[in-house]
């Protein structure tokens, strides 16, 4: 039996990821907190519905892609929220980064009321997320990890079972920790270039061209080159994510040294335009120091 697809949250990956469920021909209903989000997908065959409870009603498996933990908690308990609706038996796959005690406890909860819970963070951002090419680290029973895996993978190239619940989560902030590393060390090395007086598009070549060479920094080229910084990552979510990294590192007794810097440069207390920009123009705050 064909399974039915729900999915809720349809900012700038989950609009890219339900695009491609719906390309690999699964019947699909989406719910937007924001309902004009969902017009693009509804001309192209998504069913739209007007709460979590009325898209729980209509499928069998749930995926959330949702900006953090308290909208995941609105849309599982809120009013017309998930639990509200016909959920017993189904699976909800939540793919927003959330704290991994939350994972655990969302978990446990839902499974009280015979309901599966995946978390299965993605690791990349706007561009992946159109091209299909997300790495999902996925926590939780390895027998419904895998159950689930075709439909996964229609958001994604690999599949990543990480462990029990919570450990995809887990694993998110692992993963993203590196990655504030990676591109405040490129704001920083073409800083200094900058002010070195080399030209940047040299630098950027250079690096390209050697065993620096990553795919995330190929992604972020134009943007250092004119200063230009139209959100794939937005710095918000960089933001909320490093405070997660740290709360981690307290509860996991893990020094960060770096993790704690980047916590103070990633902050959720920057400027409002800056907070809505890439991730990238972190470079911005060492041009104003």
């Amino acid at each position: 039996m064909t399974q039915r697809i729900g999915f809720i949250g349809l900012g700038i990956m989950g609009q890219a990821m339900a695009a491609n469920i719906l390309k690999h021909g699964h019947a699909l209903s989406v719910y937007n907190r924001t309902a004009g989000k969902a017009e693009t997908l509804r001309a192209a065959g998504a069913q739209v519905v007007d709460t979590p409870a009325q898209l729980a009603d209509a499928s069998d498996i749930i995926i959330l892609m949702l900006t953090g933990q308290e909208a995941v908690d609105a849309v599982l308990h809120g009013e017309d929220g998930l639990l509200h609706g016909n959920c017993a038996g189904k699976t909800v796959i939540n793919m927003s980064t959330v704290p991994p005690a939350c994972s655990k406890d969302w978990a446990a909860a839902l499974a009280g009321k015979g309901i599966t819970m995946i978390d299965a963070p993605v690791s990349g951002s706007k561009v992946p997320a159109e091209q299909g090419t997300l790495v999902i680290l996925a926590g939780g029973p390895e027998d419904a990890i895998r159950a689930q895996e075709p439909l996964l993978l229609s958001m994604g190239r690999k599949v990543i079972c990480c462990g029990e619940s919570g450990s995809g989560s887990s694993m998110k902030l692992a993963i993203n920790l590196l990655l504030g590393i990676m591109m405040e060390g490129m704001a920083e090395a073409v800083h200094l270039a900058e002010r070195s007086g080399l030209n940047v598009e040299t630098l950027l070549d250079a690096v390209a061209s050697g065993p620096l060479a990553c795919t995330l920094f190929q992604l972020k080229e134009n943007m250092f080159k004119t200063k230009a910084y139209p959100p794939q990552f937005p710095f918000k979510h960089m933001a909320k994510d490093m405070q997660f990294v740290i709360a981690a590192a307290r509860e996991n007794g893990a020094h960060l040294p770096l993790g704690n810097e980047l916590a103070g440069l990633f902050s959720p207390d920057a400027d409002a335009a800056l907070l809505e920009q890439d991730f990238a123009a972190v470079k911005t705050l060492l041009e104003q120091a």
